[in-house]
């Protein structure tokens, strides 16, 4: 059982960890909370090469640079919006905002730390408590995203990774979501597997784990994509290019399941019925979604990948990296 892999891995209890491995709900799911954001710099203090890493990335860059680039100012423009730092489409997924002294609420940096791992305010002080053997569950009950648990981690790049705002693109002009592949992405200039080694080395991610990555981010891009489409109103460019990326993300799963014949896989791609892929019809991809996510969740939680061999030659290669991975 991958759970009791996690646990060993991380020294946790099975059946506490399983608490926290729960379904997601959409995009909500992961929003951020202002009050509850601590800053980089807090990270910094025991993870100073992770966050040196992140420096370089165009994550961090974004708070610099996103607001200055002509085809964000035109997406604004056709939007409304003034000032891209100060409206909230453009805050969840590009910035990371934290509330002040005054209950004003500041953009701090672009995609963080928090970003990914979740506000950390209520867990920061829990997780690093050494002393405790139960700190990381219960950091994980306070809202933080830890690595071993690869859905709701992936998940979270998929919520904004898919553009879940009809208005966005079919107002605004903004891209229908990013061609978003979880091996490349996390393998390239994001990774920063550099604590075992305390800074001296980012680590290549193991063949065994890029299996469960590969095959979950498959996954969730169905799932997540079949969400976005459920908030489609109308038909357009949103409506359509969503139906198009439900289509992709069933065909790559339809190479899986060839590959694996994992009955998880099946259950997906026969959730979806081409009558349902169509705007206004939130209740019935929703459902179908929640199948999706179900059967995800079961495959994260049970396999570690060394059963999966067959899906190596699905898995993109290092020149397919999205980015040049840190080197200390």
């Amino acid at each position: 059982m991958r759970l009791n892999w996690i646990a060993k891995k991380w020294m946790l209890a099975p059946v506490l960890l399983a608490a926290t491995l729960s379904l997601a709900q959409g995009e909500d799911y992961y929003r951020r909370d202002p009050a509850k954001i601590a800053g980089a710099e807090r990270c910094a203090e025991c993870h100073a090469p992770m966050v040196e890493a992140w420096k370089l990335t165009h994550h961090y860059d974004t708070f610099n640079s996103m607001h200055r680039r002509p085809e964000a100012r035109e997406i604004a423009n056709k939007m409304g919006l003034r000032r891209i730092k100060e409206e909230s489409l453009c805050l969840r997924c590009h910035y990371t905002s934290q509330q002040q002294e005054d209950g004003s609420v500041k953009v701090i940096s672009g995609i963080s730390c928090e970003s990914c791992h979740g506000a950390a305010l209520d867990w920061i002080k829990v997780h690093s408590a050494k002393d405790d053997p139960n700190r990381l569950i219960k950091a994980a009950k306070l809202g933080m995203l830890q690595p071993p648990d690869i859905y709701h981690v992936a998940a979270n790049c998929f919520s904004c990774h898919t553009v879940p705002e009809e208005k966005l693109v079919n107002v605004g002009g903004h891209k229908a979501g990013s061609d978003f592949e979880l091996v490349s992405w996390l393998s390239g200039e994001v990774r920063h597997e550099l604590q075992k080694s305390a800074g001296k080395m980012n680590a290549d991610i193991p063949v065994q784990r890029q299996r469960v990555l590969y095959i979950i981010g498959r996954s969730l891009d169905l799932e997540f994509s079949l969400r976005a489409l459920a908030k489609a109103t109308a038909d357009g460019t949103y409506a359509q290019s969503m139906i198009a990326r439900v289509n992709r993300a069933r065909d790559h799963l339809a190479e899986i399941e060839k590959a694996t014949s994992l009955p998880e896989i099946k259950t997906m791609i026969d959730a979806v019925t081409v009558g349902d892929l169509k705007p206004a019809n939130e209740a019935n991809l929703d459902k179908i979604a929640d199948v999706v996510s179900a059967s995800a969740l079961q495959l994260s939680n049970t396999g570690d990948g060394s059963q999966w061999a067959a899906v190596d030659s699905l898995i993109p290669a290092p020149d397919k990296y999205m980015g040049t991975p840190y080197k200390p």
